[in-house]
This record gives C-alpha cells, structure tokens and sequence, in this order.
C-alpha cells in the first residue's frame, strides 16, 4: 500500500476528464453462476488497458458499495479512446460483454450491470487530498502540492471566491 503523502494535495491534471463510472449489483448472492462471471470480467480488461501505453486510462480505482456493489471508477484522456476500447475487435471488452449478455438473458434478473460517463472539460473539476497517498484522479494523474493551484475549491475550480461583504 502507499504510503501517505503529508500536506495537502490536489491532483495534477489539467486537461478535460473522462470519469467513467462501471459496475456490476449481485441481485440474487446464490446465484453464483450469473455474477461470479461478471465479477471476473473486468480484472483482465483493465490489465490489457494498463499493459497498452496510449489506451487513454489513466488510472482506476476499485470500490465496493457493500454489501451487493463492486464498481470501478476509471479515468480516461479522453471520450474518444473509451469508446474506441469499448468498441474494438480483439480487444477484452467485445466477449465479457457479449457473455455478459448472454448470461443476462439465461440469468433472469440474478445480476445486474451499469456504467456511466462524465466528460469534465479543463478547469470544470477539483481535488484535495489530505495526509492520503495518491488516490482517486491524483493517483491516474500525479499530486501536486494545493498551494500551487489554490488553497481553496473555489480558486481551484478557477473562480473568484464570493467576497465576505
């Protein structure tokens, strides 16, 4: 695990963001033939898109909404590289989703699966992380000490603070 990086941080991306939401909610926990399958699927996906410099991930995270939600949220350069991977032949995403699909249909409702796509243009986002290792965007991106860009989330958001009149 990484260690903690003392201080306040923000993330050091500038450019548009693609936040790429992913994840799978286990309707029925007995019916391990239906989500354990899905469950597997998207390990090796995001190994090909590691492994693959110039994919457009910049970096992941993994998350469990307990007790029934597993979810990646994944950081992409930019719209047009997520929808290429999503759509490319020979690549992991084509299967998993065709079986997903299949699995989707003989599994009556026992598994379900969503995504979502947030595309933030430059300037449209902040971060702060305090006394935390790289988390979240500043792990896909690098940190870079918040003095830099603003002490506050108005500043580095790149608005005026409302005055205190």
């Amino acid at each position: 695990m990484s260690e903690p990086i003392e201080g306040r941080m923000t993330a050091a991306a500038e450019d548009e963001i693609v936040v790429f939401l992913i994840g799978m909610r286990i309707n029925s926990f007995a019916a391990l033939r239906s989500w354990v399958p899905v469950s597997r699927a998207m390990p090796p996906m995001i190994a090909e898109l590691a492994r693959e410099k110039g994919s457009g991930l910049l970096g992941f995270q993994l998350l469990l909404g307990f007790p029934r939600v597993l979810y990646v949220v994944q950081y992409w350069e930019s719209k047009e590289k997520l929808l290429a991977y999503a759509s490319a032949q020979g690549k992991e995403h084509r299967p998993a989703w065709a079986a997903f699909n299949r699995r989707l249909r003989e599994g009556r409702g026992k598994v379900g699966l969503w995504h979502e796509t947030y595309v933030v243009p430059a300037g449209s986002y902040e971060s702060v992380y305090v006394n935390m290792p790289a988390f979240g965007l500043g792990a896909a991106t690098g940190v870079v000490p918040v003095a830099g860009r603003g002490e506050r989330a108005a500043e580095r958001l790149g608005q005026r603070a409302p005055s205190a009149e």
